[in-house]
This record gives structure tokens, sequence and C-alpha cells, in this order.
């Protein structure tokens, strides 16, 4: 009786104030607006809602979302706006991978100013290991060449590429986190990308799913044992660490919890983007054979960019039709404002 007379009480509160929030389509109880939208194309679906205007209001279940719509009202969210507009929303198919911290970890997800300190940290450690320097363009060069091999092996017969793009991908965040790559073969390498992608298959269930038993739960378990593999890697390299240079700074963010769940968003934003995006490449190419130019016998370099205008315009065109993350993360408020005329109450879940 309990859990009914909360999720009424919820529903109720989210209920309030509807007359100054933006508009939207009726919601159900319980159920929200589910019904009314395409689960497969979530964003056709709201962009058919858009007709309410450029910021309107959903449910997802018993969760109430406001939708921002079009380059000028995101402008003025991301950049007039930016402050009340930083936070980041909770993903609840992600939450037990945080043990439900209402502060969360990693860069992904973190929030005021863990985020910031993580962020800043990462981008400069990235920048020392090579990120944008000739250094880490060997590494991708290597792992290049070994993809080509790889698909020398298959000699000319058709063949899924996907895991293999996976493989090659996870190779390069391995060998800039860890500093080594797998072999294509090795059981463990392995077992993490199929790890990473089954984990993305299930990365979306929302808040009222966490109460219905299903597949979806095997979600939590697949960043487990990818949890699991990055700490048996940073366990290796331990040795070489100081752990007593943060010891004595209550205010520090620079804590086990937060290196796990760092490396973790990187293998998990990282390996499944990229990858499809290369996927798209490969079969926008093979649909337009003419675009394919062989080059004289080496590898490409960023030196030679600014005399390849051609193949930079290639890859434009591929990001624009590929489209691999039509909606960003979600966003959410950082204290309670008016925007649009609306007024919108702090943490609330935002969709851009």
């Amino acid at each position: 009786m309990v859990e009914p007379a909360v999720t009424e009480r919820r529903w109720k509160s989210e209920l309030d104030g509807w007359h100054e929030r933006p508009p939207g389509p009726t919601p159900l109880p319980i159920l929200g607006n589910f019904l009314q939208l395409d689960r497969k194309n979530l964003v056709q679906s709201l962009m058919e809602v858009s007709w309410y205007g450029p910021v309107f209001t959903v449910f997802l279940g018993l969760q109430r979302v406001v939708v921002l719509c079009g380059y000028q009202a995101v402008k003025e969210a991301l950049v007039d706006q930016a402050e009340e507009f930083s936070g980041r929303g909770q993903l609840p198919a992600f939450s037990k991978d945080f043990n439900h911290h209402v502060t969360l970890l990693g860069i992904v997800f973190a929030n005021g100013q863990r985020w910031q300190q993580l962020r800043r940290f990462s981008l400069t450690t990235l920048r020392n290991f090579g990120m944008g320097k000739r250094s880490i363009e060997e590494r991708i060069q290597e792992e290049a060449q070994c993809l080509v091999e790889e698909l020398r092996k298959a000699e000319g017969t058709p063949f899924d590429p996907t895991f293999l793009l996976n493989h090659t991908v996870s190779n390069v965040i391995c060998s800039i986190v860890f500093g080594k790559r797998f072999e294509y073969s090795d059981e463990k390498f392995l077992r993490l990308n199929k790890l990473i992608t089954e984990r993305f298959c299930v990365a979306s269930s929302t808040e009222i799913m966490e109460k219905i038993p299903g597949v979806h739960h095997a979600g939590h378990r697949c960043s487990q044992q990818i949890i699991g593999f990055i700490k048996e890697r940073i366990q290796m390299q331990q040795a070489s660490l100081d752990p007593h240079l943060e010891k004595h700074n209550p205010d520090s963010e620079f804590c086990m919890e937060n290196l796990v769940m760092a490396t973790f968003n990187l293998f998990f934003a990282g390996t499944e983007t990229i990858s499809t995006t290369l996927r798209f490449g490969f079969l926008i190419l093979m649909k337009h054979p003419q675009v394919q130019v062989i080059g004289a016998g080496r590898c490409p370099s960023a030196d030679d960019r600014r005399q390849m205008p051609y193949m930079e315009a290639v890859l434009h065109e591929i990001q624009r039709f590929s489209d691999i993350l039509p909606m960003s993360l979600p966003h959410a408020l950082t204290q309670d404002t008016h925007f649009r005329g609306y007024a919108i109450p702090k943490v609330r879940k935002l969709l851009l």
C-alpha cells in the first residue's frame, strides 16, 4: 500500500503549478505520455509534439521532462542562460551503476564543482598523454594498420564489421588509458567489448522500469563487469602511484571511485559512438565508390589535413548523414528559473 501512495503523491506533485510550466500533451497516470511516443524513433515523436512550441513538456512515466526544440531555443538556454542550464540530468538506467549516489561520479554524469575538477584534470591528462599530438596519432595509425590486416583476412567476402570496429576503437582507448593494446583474440578484451555493446542496448530504460523485472536489469550486471575489468587494470598500475598524494585533501574529487567511473565513461562514450560513425562511413563509401581514393603508399597524418579538403568534406558529410546522437544527454537546471515566460523548477530533466 505504501508504494502506490508514494507514487500518487509524486504524480500530484509533478502536476502542481502546471499552468506556469511549458505546455504539452495530456499525460496518463503512471504511464505519462509513453503511449503517444514511438520509443524506436523518439526524436521524430518529439518533433511531432513540438507544435506546442519550441519549449514543451512530456511525461516519461512519472518524470516530467522539459524539451527544447530548435536552434534558437537551445542557444538561449546553453549560451544566454548557460549557468542555469549547466546541470546534468540523471539517467535512471545508470543509477545502480553509481550505487544511487545523489552526486554522480565520473565525467559524464557529474555536476558542479566535481564536474569542473574532473573535466579539467581529464583534459590536461589526455593532452599530456598526447591528445592532439603526434604520439597519440601514432597509436591510432598503428591500430588502423591492425584493422586493415583484419579486413584483408576476409579476402573480399561479405562480413559484419561491427565488432571489429568496436575492437579497433576500444584498443585506442586502452593504449591511452592503460598504456597497452590487446590482441583481437584476447578473451578478456573480447568480453569487454561484448559487455560495452550489451550495456549500450539498455541505456535508455526509464525510472519506472526499475520496479519491473526484465532484461533491462542486465545493464547493471554489464556495468559491474566492465568496472571490474577497469579496476583490475588500475590495480596493475598502482605500484607506480603515490597513494598519499591526495589523502589529506578533503575537498579532492580524485578518489578510486571517480577514477574508475571516469575510465568507464571514456569506454562507454567513445567506443560505440566512434565505431558507429566508422560503420556509417564504410556504408556511404560503398554506396558512392567514386569518392574512394587510395593513398600514395603511406598512412595519412594530421599534417596532411590542410592538403586534403575533399577528405575533410567527406568526413563532415558522413557525420551529418549518420546523426549518431540526435539528442544530447539530459541536462538539468541548477536553480529555479524562468525561460521564455515559463517557470521551470530546479533539477528538472531537460532534453535538447
